[in-house]
């Protein structure tokens, strides 16, 4: 994530996102029941969606929360852990002011392919509140071939393994079911055809999703990196939802319990 990206972040945003409680069996089905891609001439744009949020770690620096949620912006993931012994700076500053302005919020994990998953899930659980009112927990899966520490590919059905591990820990913790989130070339290589019962949110700045996932169907959609929004200096990323604002909401109280 905080890659670059883009576009521009409308200054009215396109609505939201909170949870509550428990994934209920009925708020699965509507996620699950996002878009697939398909062949046709014509893709819908970012802007085309309605529901629209954003996701931070410690490079958006310190955010003005009353400003962003002003500006429109109704759901955030909040950047919390690496690995097994990295934990953002700005997390626990992020996750209780966008919670005291009410703006819906969540935390995300980056797998580190170099250290065991049941550290990793464990440091996440350590350091991420278990809040009711939060959007479920994600695992942020891409290959990092910059990284200074761990460039490494590792085979596909290791980090299926892996990221199962900690996907399963995170459900136990939270009693949410986690949002997997992906980029093209890691998806190609591990997630095509896999992993069908998660949510998915996919990176794909350049094109509609349904051009580089395929038909896989996607839940939530980071289209630009280079989005401006009140309150935070500099660039953002920008997400949208599939669904419908009453779709949304549905969902939102059907986690709620």
């Amino acid at each position: 994530m905080n890659r670059g990206r883009s576009a521009s972040f409308p200054l009215t945003l396109r609505r939201v996102f909170s949870a509550k409680g428990r994934f209920a069996g009925l708020a699965l089905a509507l996620l699950l029941a996002g878009c697939a891609g398909g062949e046709r001439d014509f893709y819908p744009t970012a802007a085309d969606f309605k529901i629209h949020g954003i996701d931070v770690s410690k490079y958006q620096g310190d955010i003005d929360w009353n400003a962003v949620r002003n500006a429109g912006v109704k759901f955030v993931w909040i950047k919390a852990t690496e690995g097994g012994d990295y934990l953002d700076e700005k997390f626990a500053q992020n996750w209780t002011m966008a919670k005291a302005v009410g703006i819906p919020h969540g935390a995300y994990h980056f797998m580190y392919w170099c250290r065991p998953a049941q550290e990793q899930a464990q440091w996440f659980i350590e350091h991420v509140p278990k809040d009711p009112d939060a959007l479920p927990p994600v695992l942020d899966v891409e290959w990092n071939p910059t990284s200074k520490t761990c460039p490494k590919r590792v085979p596909s059905d290791v980090a299926r393994a892996e990221m199962k591990i900690i996907l399963d820990a995170m459900e136990r913790a939270y009693g949410k079911k986690p949002v997997i989130y992906t980029s093209v070339d890691f998806y190609h290589d591990v997630l095509k055809g896999e992993m069908a019962g998660y949510p998915m949110w996919v990176r794909s700045v350049k094109y509609y999703p349904a051009v580089k996932y395929g038909p896989r169907r996607w839940h939530f959609w980071q289209h630009t990196a280079r989005a401006r929004v009140p309150g935070i200096s500099g660039n953002v990323d920008e997400n949208a939802f599939y669904g419908s604002p009453h779709e949304w909401k549905a969902f939102l109280a059907l986690a709620s319990g």
